[in-house]
């Protein structure tokens, strides 16, 4: 049996390169990996609707822990595995406080099958930021009159989207008014100027979504390699078994990884990938699971 037995792979940085693009090479290792008998789930910051389609390109029935760990879904059906749940006077206190900063909030809910991913209030004016994300998102939004006063329900999480500084500010205002009640992450996708600040309900982030998905695999958490890039990363690679960061990762992310991978656009989870199935050995020091 191998080692490691479940794979979680984060999208963006990790699985496609810089031009966002899922690499031939790529592909054939993850496959090769499941044909050999190592589950793999994605392990994503995108909504499920955008990281579906790599889902399809891949030719593999894999799970998809989207928005960070708020929500997981099989592809097969679309059927909703985990999520999280964002109480409604919680939600109306972080509306109101990011407005302060003179942002919008997006209530992403689990409506994938009703066609849209998330609701504005249309109230709101949309910064530059917020008009750049919608007009690449055409159609997956809809309003709710007075977000702050009576929220939608099947909301799993919020973001905002700024500049970088607005962001940062957001969440440190979030973390001393309400401390240790949300998680946030503050970083910037590839496919948008500005940057996001996700917000979750406490407890929830990639790992603990992947610790749901390892359960229901029968894997145990020693036996889970994660690999990534980004601070919302950070969770699942300290505590799997194996923590891999990608060449093209965050100083920070990198210095919590037990070994560090080539970069995205060198097509590392080739190698990543190579690990796992013992035909190269882990670069020296890396810790490895005895789990057999």
């Amino acid at each position: 049996m191998l080692p490691y037995r479940l794979l979680a792979i984060d999208i963006d940085g990790t699985l496609v390169n810089s031009e966002d693009h899922l690499t031939v090479a790529t592909c054939q290792a993850i496959r090769r990996a499941r044909a050999v008998g190592l589950q793999v789930v994605l392990a994503t910051g995108r909504r499920y609707s955008r990281a579906l389609p790599l889902v399809e390109a891949m030719g593999l029935d894999v799970p998809v822990i989207a928005s960070s760990g708020s929500v997981v879904k099989n592809p097969r059906n679309h059927q909703t595995l985990f999520r999280a749940e964002f109480p409604l006077p919680a939600l109306r206190r972080i509306i109101l406080l990011v407005r302060k900063h003179g942002c919008q909030t997006v209530l992403l809910s689990d409506t994938f099958d009703q066609g849209f991913d998330y609701y504005l209030d249309p109230s709101d004016i949309p910064n530059a930021y917020l008009r750049e994300y919608l007009a690449a998102n055409p159609g997956c939004e809809r309003y709710w009159q007075r977000m702050d006063e009576e929220s939608p329900l099947d909301v799993f999480a919020a973001f905002t989207i700024g500049d970088r500084e607005q962001m940062l500010m957001v969440e440190r205002a979030i973390q001393h008014v309400y401390p240790g009640q949300y998680v946030t992450h503050v970083l910037r996708s590839p496919r948008y100027e500005g940057f996001f600040c996700e917000i979750a309900p406490c407890g929830v982030d990639k790992w603990s979504a992947v610790k749901k998905v390892a359960a229901l695999f029968g894997v145990p958490l020693d036996a889970v390699c994660a690999v990534g890039d980004d601070v919302n990363d950070l969770p699942m690679i300290r505590e799997a078994g194996l923590g891999i960061a990608m060449g093209n990762a965050l100083p920070s992310v990198k210095n919590a990884a037990d070994c560090v991978a080539p970069t995205h656009d060198q097509e590392g989870l080739v190698e990543v990938v190579a690990w796992l199935l013992g035909e190269r050995p882990l670069p020296g020091g890396a810790r490895r699971s005895e789990v057999r």
